[in-house]
């Protein structure tokens, strides 16, 4: 039986929300927009939401069309940024990667840009822990459709996938996966489900989970 552990990125893996801000701002500038500095909190409100969502939100004064090409043109340094300067990542992580890998295969779905995730293997070299990954960016897909796809395309028997908020649950459930909540993440869960308290604690869990 071949299992898998699919993760999400924001909240799950990382936080990136202080260098997203970081390389937004330094965009909208070099533009010379007329707007705010974009702030770590605004960016951790938007965090998970499609391209499109995080568009209407960053940037609700602007027109539809210009909404998207000042996003496009933010995510496009975003990851150029990313790549050099990564995030923060929850501690244990690539120990506990490692471990996770002895028995499970590892995958991304993320409703980020294409290029997002990428940046994040690249810059800290964690290609080799990851089979396969997906994104909004990529095919313009919901997460759960995603989530439905990759679990598919790599032939797994039995998944679970890691997030953080109510949409990751939502999602999970629309493509017929378990779910583990990141509790120590950006959002909470309504329904009782699987919680870790850190990224860490997941070897363990599985063991419990994985009967």
């Amino acid at each position: 039986m071949k299992k898998g552990l699919i993760f999400d990125m924001d909240g799950t893996l990382w936080d990136s929300s202080e260098n997203v801000a970081a390389s937004w701002t330094e965009k909208i500038r070099e533009l010379g927009i007329d707007m705010p500095d974009i702030t770590q909190k605004d960016v951790m409100g938007v965090m998970g939401l499609t391209m499109d969502r995080i568009a209407d939100i960053i940037f609700k004064g602007f027109s539809k069309e210009k909404r998207m090409e000042l996003l496009d043109a933010c995510c496009i340094h975003e990851n150029d940024y990313l790549r050099d300067h990564g995030g923060e990542l929850y501690p244990d992580l690539e120990k506990t990667l490692v471990k996770l890998s002895e028995s499970y295969g590892l995958y991304i779905v993320s409703n980020c840009q294409k290029g997002y995730i990428e940046a994040f293997l690249e810059h800290y070299g964690f290609d080799r822990y990851f089979a396969d990954i997906e994104c909004y960016g990529n095919n313009l897909k919901e997460k759960g459709d995603n989530i439905a796809l990759l679990a598919k395309r790599n032939g797994l028997d039995k998944a679970w996938y890691v997030g953080d908020i109510q949409g990751d649950y939502d999602a999970t459930m629309k493509a017929g996966l378990d779910f583990i909540h990141s509790a120590y993440g950006f959002g909470t869960i309504k329904q009782t489900v699987p919680e870790l308290k850190q990224f860490s604690d997941l070897p363990q869990l599985m063991k419990k989970l994985d009967k």
